[in-house]
């Protein structure tokens, strides 16, 4: 059963499940290769997530009450994972499946794992405060219907964490000069960015995507709007930013859409305030930056001035000398 449960869609994020028939026989290769030791008779019901996002959000609402698998890792972009024998294993324990519906190796896995378990589709973003409670709700409604699971309590207290966090975001926007700062920023991280007040000047899909065309057209816009930071998305590759960082003078500074790339980025409320004093450091960088660069022109300027006025004070004196010199012949 395939349950699709959209909300918002962010076209950026989103690729289209495709089944096909390029994976098929690799997956079910691997579907002998692969052990079944997976918790089949556990006595908890087995969650499997595609991505941290996803199992942070199951793991916050029902906790020990529920085993949560997760299948890509938060470093790549999901759309790209390569998969695992152990991954046809947690699809055929698996109780219950949350997908975000542009992970195109899901249809293959479900066919290859033999799973029954119903795959619910939960779309659109998630990189705001306001995006992030629908997830939550949605989740929890999700999980209480399928696993009959009484959430209401960790409910209440992870839409409070998120509440929370919005305010502290706000308040360290409005400290650190977020508002109005001119930028060039990756479309995965738009939402964010937008949330925190920053001037978009230009949005970058996929880096491989982009054509030297559009390219050149960002760094005029870029030169022109006086874009101080290049905001990148760890997932999609950073090397396109710095490049273009290096391009206009400005900052580059890399963001992640996913928990868990280090230990201490659990869940997507950690992942906000780590990306915001990111940006926090980036912005000061960018702002010591101008302010050599000012005191480097100032200085040019200066040294010009001296320039001319030591010539001045030389054709001053020389007239000064002649005017004597006239003086006394007479």
């Amino acid at each position: 059963m395939n349950i699709s449960v959209p909300i918002k869609h962010l076209g950026a994020h989103m690729i289209s499940i495709h089944g096909g028939l390029k994976y098929i026989v690799f997956i079910l290769f691997l579907s002998f290769l692969s052990p079944t030791s997976f918790s089949s008779n556990a006595s908890k019901p087995i969650v499997v997530c595609t991505t941290t996002v996803l199992s942070s959000i199951v793991y916050d609402l029902a906790g020990d009450e529920v085993i949560v698998e997760v299948i890509s890792s938060p470093a790549v972009c999901p759309a790209h994972y390569d998969i695992k024998p152990s991954d046809i294993d947690m699809f055929r324990s698996a109780s219950l499946i949350f997908i975000h519906g542009f992970e195109p190796w899901v249809n293959d896995l479900k066919m290859a794992s033999g799973s029954n378990a119903t795959i619910i589709r939960v779309a659109g973003p998630w990189d705001t405060p306001e995006k992030l409670r629908e997830k939550y709700i949605l989740i929890a409604n999700i999980l209480e219907k399928y696993l009959k699971l009484n959430l209401t309590e960790n409910l209440y207290r992870c839409l409070k964490a998120i509440n929370e966090t919005e305010e502290y975001l706000i308040e360290y926007s409005l400290d650190h000069g977020f508002k109005g700062t001119p930028v060039i920023c990756m479309a995965w991280q738009q939402g964010f960015i937008n949330f925190l007040g920053f001037k978009i000047i230009a949005v970058y899909g996929p880096p491989e995507k982009i054509s030297m065309r559009q390219y050149e057209n960002i760094v005029k816009n870029a030169s022109q709007a006086g874009a101080v930071l290049i905001i990148d998305n760890i997932q999609s590759g950073v090397e396109f930013g710095e490049k273009l960082a290096s391009t206009i003078g400005g900052v580059e500074v890399s963001l992640t859409n996913f928990p868990g790339i280090s230990p201490g980025l659990k869940n997507m409320t950690m992942v906000m305030k780590w990306n915001a004093e990111r940006l926090g450091k980036a912005v000061m960088e960018a702002k010591l930056k101008g302010e050599i660069i000012r005191l480097r022109e100032e200085i040019k300027m200066w040294r010009m001035i001296t320039i001319v006025s030591s010539m001045l004070t030389v054709v001053l004196l020389t007239i000064c000398v002649s005017l004597i010199l006239r003086i006394r012949r007479k």
